[in-house]
């Protein structure tokens, strides 16, 4: 994996805060009509099934792209998920390589650092659910980070034991429709975030709704996804 930029390894920073197993290995067995009727959800499971999560049941795999680019520079690295075995396979120019993220050896924790982070890029409305090992915090009428404009924030605060990079704080900023719009992300021991970024070019897979494209305020780094594909 040499070909990938010091840039590209320096974001497994950003997003690999989570457990390394998380409930999104096992699946939903709630059905469409059970989630209509349901009551009293909480912001998170707003967000989520404003998602399409009440679909995720269905999905046998999902395949997709991850590509950072920072000016004129783009890395990549592909991978295909089976979320209800575990099995995960990545592929790239000069690598390819099937785990489970059920049990794996200690060399294949790289590996598995890469996925988490790109899976958080990719999932991250659904991850509200999956996660257990955070805190949040709700705050209304903030100016986002990005674009200016007044949303709603929902700080999300990783406990100091979890995952790859405990201690990490991520602040979404939703619209009307539980969308995540924007997003910063600020590592354990800083007052200052580190990273914001748009969510913006949802798209829908099958009942879900995946924002391909991440862009920063000046639009010299961003982060997106190509060849996605649910079955």
């Amino acid at each position: 994996m040499k070909h990938f930029s010091l840039l590209l390894a320096s974001l497994l920073l950003l997003v690999a805060c989570n457990q390394k197993k998380d409930k999104s290995e096992d699946s939903t067995t709630e059905t469409t009509s059970e989630v209509t009727s349901e009551k009293n959800w909480s912001i998170l499971e707003e967000i989520a099934y404003a998602n399409g999560y009440e679909n995720w049941s269905e999905v046998d795999s999902i395949s997709y792209t991850f590509n950072a680019q920072s000016g004129d520079n783009i890395s990549s690295r592909s991978w295909k998920w089976k979320p209800k075995t575990g099995e995960v396979s990545l592929s790239t120019p000069d690598t390819t390589l099937t785990y489970n993220t059920n049990g794996f050896e200690e060399e294949i924790a790289y590996v598995d650092r890469r996925f988490v982070n790109d899976k958080y890029w990719l999932l991250f409305p659904f991850q509200l659910i999956w996660d257990e090992n955070f805190n949040y915090e709700v705050a209304e009428q903030v100016v986002s980070p990005v674009s200016g404009e007044m949303m709603q924030e929902i700080a999300i605060m990783y406990k100091d034991e979890a995952g790859y990079t405990p201690g990490d704080t991520y602040h979404i900023y939703v619209d009307k429709d539980n969308m995540i719009r924007e997003w910063s992300y600020t590592p354990s021991g800083s007052d200052e975030p580190r990273l914001a970024t748009t969510w913006e070019d949802y798209q829908d897979f099958k009942g879900l709704k995946i924002a391909e494209m991440h862009n920063t305020k000046e639009g010299q780094f961003k982060i997106f996804f190509t060849d996605i594909s649910v079955n």
